[in-house]
């Protein structure tokens, strides 16, 4: 996959070939003109996970998951699985808490090495067969893991 090149990697190209000379009878290529440079657009960072819904939380319950004050009635640690499992771990999870009754669940992505896990999730709760049993979604404070874990509250099951 090509990228254009940074002027700190034009610099680097230039300076190791500074003493390159041409065949002779051989025409010098052309001097690429500078990339545009990029344009900045304020955007959420990719880790704070989006509602899947708003509809049905009031504002003091909102507030309460976002606090992390409501009670916490099961947690999900995903560490050391593979994406598969973890997705699959999360689809039964959920399932099975909300069949429980259960409201505010934790889950725990983790937030070393490459966070794919941590990415991953908030894409697999807006999938449909978990965006019907999520009612809203928080990352979760620092005593509960804060970036590398998401407050799930679960609708109730009519």
């Amino acid at each position: 996959m090509k990228h254009p090149l940074s002027r700190d990697e034009r610099a680097l190209w230039r300076n190791a070939m500074r003493e390159v000379r041409p065949l002779a009878g051989a025409r010098a290529a052309p001097e690429l003109p500078a990339p545009p440079s990029p344009t900045v657009e304020r955007t959420e960072p990719p880790s704070r996970p989006s509602q899947p819904s708003g509809a049905g939380l009031d504002r003091r319950s909102a507030q309460k998951l976002k606090r992390g004050q409501m009670p916490i009635a099961a947690r999900l640690d995903l560490h050391g699985m593979t994406q598969s499992e973890a997705h699959a771990a999360l689809a039964r999870f959920l399932a099975a808490a909300q069949t429980a009754g259960q409201r505010a669940v934790l889950v725990i992505t983790g937030k070393g090495g490459e966070g794919v896990l941590r990415r991953a999730v908030p894409r697999w709760l807006e999938e449909p067969a978990c965006r019907a049993r999520v009612l809203a979604v928080e990352e979760a404070r620092p005593q509960h893991g804060g970036g590398g874990a998401l407050y799930v509250l679960l609708r109730k099951l009519r």
